[in-house]
């Protein structure tokens, strides 16, 4: 059982590493409760301080390369930090952005490592974020799969289950084409 709990340490951390085209966390906290019957109080705590932790050297490895960004990136950078950390009400907004943000946060934390802002602070927000958000998830995940009689359990991560997810994602990522080639031959 303590293997189970150190695998979904490292996926979310190393998920959370990404700065971009990583699954959402939270498809791994639901799979690992549904499919491994973890604590659902442990996962979301493991869950929120991996991706907390993910997240934080991220900002940290941007920090790193942002004197290879272009000047004129940079110059824009800085007065959007001026208008953040400058007023109250940017204060606010970011508070909010990392709290509560639709947004991926893979983005929102690649910007703060290149604005050189206070990762610490960003980071605890997120964390607390997380928490809320992971435990909701799961905890709609868990209603459900009670509703449905056992279903998600028994279906999520099936083979069968993920050959037809990405079928459907080949067919997004091939739509466009599709249509352009369709299109052009009228």
């Amino acid at each position: 059982m303590v293997t189970k709990y150190l695998l979904l340490a490292l996926i979310v951390f190393a998920i959370n590493l990404l700065p971009a085209f990583g699954p959402p966390t939270w498809t791994v906290v639901v799979y690992t409760h549904l499919r491994w019957s973890l604590n659902a109080v442990a996962v979301v705590v493991i869950a929120a301080l991996c991706a907390a932790a993910g997240r934080y050297l991220l900002a940290h490895g941007s920090r790193l390369v942002s004197e290879h960004v272009s000047q004129s990136y940079r110059d824009g950078l800085a007065s959007i930090e001026q208008r953040l950390v400058g007023s109250g009400k940017g204060t606010i907004a970011l508070t909010v952005l990392f709290v509560l943000s639709p947004l991926p946060s893979a983005q929102l934390f690649v910007a703060a490592g290149l604005l050189k802002m206070r990762l610490a602070r960003l980071t605890g927000l997120f964390l607390v974020g997380r928490l809320v958000t992971y435990s909701l998830y799961l905890a709609g995940s868990i209603s459900a799969d009670a509703a449905l009689g056992g279903v998600l359990t028994k279906v999520w991560g099936a083979p069968w289950a993920i050959a037809l997810q990405l079928f459907f994602l080949g067919l997004i990522a091939l739509g466009p084409y599709l249509i352009s080639a369709r299109a052009k031959s009228k």
